[in-house]
């Protein structure tokens, strides 16, 4: 299979430049991984044990098992020009009590801390895409703290399913230069399911998990009642819906699943759900099945990761502009918001 081929081939680490990346919140390693392809070595903090051992089993770099807090002291230091990152999204997810800066879980406070002192060249962090709606406000404060320390910052929201990845997924990507940046352009084709599972998706065996009776009722009711034109049923000549921890591993009628030809639903394996979010099939995930569905369904897609660390790449090559001209943009990115409400 063409797409399966190209990203067991494309995203193995390939490492070509002497700076380091640092990855803040980095889960098991799918923005790693990405960087990694691209030519940079990385190192991780994470501090679920499952997903660094996960990363620790398939990157060059190495990730630590460790809580960040602001003034954390980061290792070799000295050698980071890139800090990316994920501060976790539970804070601002619409699904969830959504209580933004106020959740403990608000990673963006060690984000900041980190630029900060280690001045990177450049910077990106991903988040989700509803951090654009009430909680707003708390980003134009995050944007402008990061402009404060001379950086030209601008986000965009990006669908994976534009960048190769057979997947609806959209997220905030926001990025910080002193250079030029450029994202990476929209692809016309788009991966579907088969490409990524054809394989697969009609097979069954004994260790196979199928929804239950009342689970198919559940979701006969509710397209009955939603007037459903497309059932939420992997369709193979279509992307996949997004790929979530709650849908992977969650025993929900929502989760992620096949109907085979004699019309029962069988749950997505590992397996399967990497190759949708595009992970190569070498890429080996630690813990069981619920923390491994967890791992997956949290990770940013390792080939949108890549695209964008091609894109990291141009500009940390590129010459500075000066602290003259930064201010200026930022002043005028300022300016346009004040007018027009951003």
């Amino acid at each position: 299979m063409e797409y399966v081929q190209h990203i067991n081939d494309v995203l193995k680490p390939n490492i070509t430049e002497k700076c380091l990346v640092l990855d803040l919140f980095a889960g098991c390693g799918g923005l790693s991984l990405g960087f990694e392809a691209a030519g940079f070595k990385t190192i991780g903090f994470e501090c679920v044990e499952d997903a660094v051992n996960t990363y620790n089993k398939n990157l060059v770099g190495k990730c630590f098992c460790d809580m960040l807090h602001v003034g954390y002291d980061y290792p070799n230091i000295e050698n980071i020009d890139i800090v990316i990152g994920g501060p976790p999204c539970q804070p601002f997810s619409r699904i969830g009590s959504q209580k933004g800066m106020e959740d403990a879980r608000d990673g963006f406070p060690i984000f900041i801390d980190a630029v900060r002192r280690i001045k990177p060249k450049i910077f990106m962090f991903e988040n989700v895409q509803n951090i654009l709606g009430r909680h707003k406000w708390y980003l134009d404060l995050i944007l402008n703290e990061l402009r404060s320390l001379g950086y030209i910052v601008e986000y965009k929201v990006l669908n994976a399913v534009n960048h190769g990845v057979p997947q609806n997924r959209e997220r905030l990507i926001t990025v910080g230069y002193k250079s030029c940046f450029k994202y990476p352009t929209v692809e016309q084709k788009k991966t579907t399911v088969y490409e990524a599972i054809g394989d697969s998706m009609t097979l069954f065996d004994e260790n196979s998990k199928f929804l239950t009776p009342a689970q198919d009722n559940y979701i006969a009711e509710y397209e009955k009642k939603s007037c459903c034109i497309n059932p939420r049923d992997l369709h193979a000549n279509l992307p996949a819906r997004t790929l979530t921890c709650r849908n992977l591993a969650g025993a929900t009628s929502d989760m992620h699943r096949v109907k085979l030809p004699d019309g029962r639903r069988r749950r997505i394996t590992t397996r399967e759900a990497a190759r949708l979010q595009s992970f190569p099939d070498w890429f080996e995930f630690a813990g069981n099945e619920t923390k491994q569905f967890t791992q997956i369904g949290n990770a940013v897609p390792p080939l949108l990761a890549y695209k964008l660390a091609l894109a990291v790449k141009t500009a940390y090559h590129a010459e500075e502009k000066s602290k003259y001209y930064i201010e200026e943009v930022n002043e005028t990115v300022t300016g346009l918001f004040y007018a027009y409400g951003n």
